[in-house]
């Protein structure tokens, strides 16, 4: 018989998860006409042929025996150089390497909170979020609903409203979870808005957990991290910028030292193989081919992001113009019945062949406002939202 805790995992699969797999098995293609349009998954396959010819290291036979497990220093070393642009002054021994950004994710959750203890995070949010900082941490998640009358902007006076409401309802919080890029709204947050959130975080003693995984996918505003500031951990991968997802390779970076021991610890249950490790150390080690990949990435999720938001345009259907990661919200708000949004989702996925993804999962603050995801091949893009405009219509 298995724990509760168990049987509270098993049942909670993230609807991203479970939609990507269904859609995934019968896919749209040149072979597959019919077959599923995936706009669900926040996965970059615009960068695959420059990828391709740069995946391949001879092993070593240090490649295929144990290594530190939060990291070898040849890797730690090359992420740190890769990211001094945005998290300056971070070296590699500030950092811990695990098997992706979810594990990074959890592994922070757990350091910082003990059962029953809560995260605050500003809605809508990145919805494996539900997963990710609670299903082993035993925390739990505490939204801040922004509003479609400001574009779902953040809002740091509004975080330290729900901080002082939590507190006054006897709620222990910890951290303040955000991502910028925010996912799934696109904005890239500004320096001023984010040194705002981290004087709030500060005054109420709790720290901020920093998604910044599309730290180099902007394309409409300069990024700006929270790392450096005290009590900020971040956490990185090569799913996003890299188009890497199946790597697995998340970084977490914090220079609290206790924070810093608990993940390495923590790593023990979440490594990455040492030969991935080899593979990501030997491609990052170029250093102008990694600047013009990136360069190149930014210019065709830019191209993505703007033809798409002409096809909708086109197709009537309003959004939040993004500055940054894979996605569009969309607002099909006028197209909700009285048998709201759940049953519009899967009007769409059934009829329509269509993965989207409902602002449900986001926790957003109305029903109607769906995340559409770009990064894929124009025609492929096309075709979504054609299907999506008949279906509406």
């Amino acid at each position: 018989m298995t724990s509760e805790r168990a049987k509270l995992l098993a049942a909670d699969e993230p609807a991203i998860a479970a939609a990507h797999f269904a859609v995934e098995a019968d896919a749209y293609g040149p072979d597959n006409p019919g077959g599923y349009v995936n706009l669900g998954t926040a996965d970059n396959r615009l960068v695959w042929d420059l990828l391709a010819p740069r995946l391949g290291i001879p092993a070593r036979r240090s490649d295929v025996h144990y290594g530190l497990l939060y990291g070898t220093p040849e890797l730690r070393a090359a992420l740190a150089g890769l990211l001094a642009p945005v998290w300056p002054g971070v070296g590699a021994e500030d950092l811990v390497v695990v098997s992706g950004a979810t594990a990074a994710l959890d592994i922070l959750a757990s350091a910082l909170c003990d059962p029953g203890e809560a995260i605050l995070v500003p809605a809508p949010y990145y919805a494996a979020f539900d997963t990710d900082l609670t299903a082993r941490s035993g925390a739990r998640l505490v939204p801040v609903h922004f509003s479609a009358d400001n574009g779902f902007a953040l809002d740091p006076a509004a975080v330290d409203r729900a901080l002082a409401e939590a507190r006054r309802d006897g709620v222990v919080v910890r951290a303040i979870a955000v991502t910028s890029p925010s996912n799934p709204v696109g904005h890239v947050h500004s320096r001023a808005v984010l040194r705002e959130l981290v004087r709030v975080a500060r005054s109420h003693g709790v720290d901020v957990i920093a998604d910044e995984i599309y730290a180099y996918s902007t394309f409409g505003a300069e990024f700006t991290s929270m790392v450096g500031e005290r009590g900020v951990h971040a956490v990185w991968g090569l799913a996003k910028d890299f188009g890497l997802s199946g790597l697995k390779v998340g970084v977490l970076a914090t220079k609290d030292p206790e924070v810093l021991a608990a993940a390495r610890a923590l790593a023990y249950f979440a490594p990455v193989s040492t030969h991935t490790q080899a593979l990501v150390a030997d491609l990052l080690s170029d250093t102008g081919w990694v600047a013009g990949f990136l360069a190149e990435s930014r210019r065709r999720l830019h191209e993505s992001a703007t033809r798409t938001m002409e096809l909708l345009t086109r197709a009537g259907i309003g959004y939040v113009e993004p500055a940054g990661g894979f996605s569009l919200w969309v607002d099909l708000r006028p197209h909700l019945t009285d048998a709201g949004e759940h049953a519009l989702w899967q009007r769409i996925l059934r009829t329509g062949r269509v993965n989207i993804l409902p602002g449900g999962v986001f926790a957003s603050p109305e029903p109607g406002w769906f995340r559409l995801c770009h990064a894929t091949a124009a025609d492929t893009v096309a075709t979504g939202v054609a299907r999506l405009a008949e279906v509406l219509s």
